[in-house]
């Protein structure tokens, strides 16, 4: 037996002070705070709360918006990354000068 769908909501159902119309979004906007941390408050069901601050992971990196925009996820930087090493030339060691 099917269950009943309910129909979408109708856009011009939401309140007028909700109206995005004309707003842009920023995107990275809370980028600098999330290098720094947040902090993250836990309320547990015996009514105590419990504050801890979140970091990035260690060795986690955090893209401008700009550069971001580029890349849709994690593996394209690191393809384009890998594809500019590729391209690096590399270096030769200096040799001992004999005596």
């Amino acid at each position: 037996m099917k269950q009943a769908t309910t129909p979408p909501p109708d856009q011009d159902a939401r309140r007028p002070e909700y109206d995005c119309t004309g707003v842009p979004g920023v995107r990275g906007t809370h980028a600098a705070a999330m290098r720094e941390g947040y902090p993250c408050t836990v309320q547990h069901a015996d009514g105590t709360r419990e504050l801890t601050h979140v970091r990035p992971l260690e060795g986690s990196i955090v893209l401008d918006p700009d550069v971001q925009a580029y890349f849709p996820d994690a593996a394209a930087v690191n393809t384009a990354l890998r594809g500019l090493i590729a391209l690096r030339p590399r270096r030769r060691r200096a040799r001992k000068a004999t005596p």
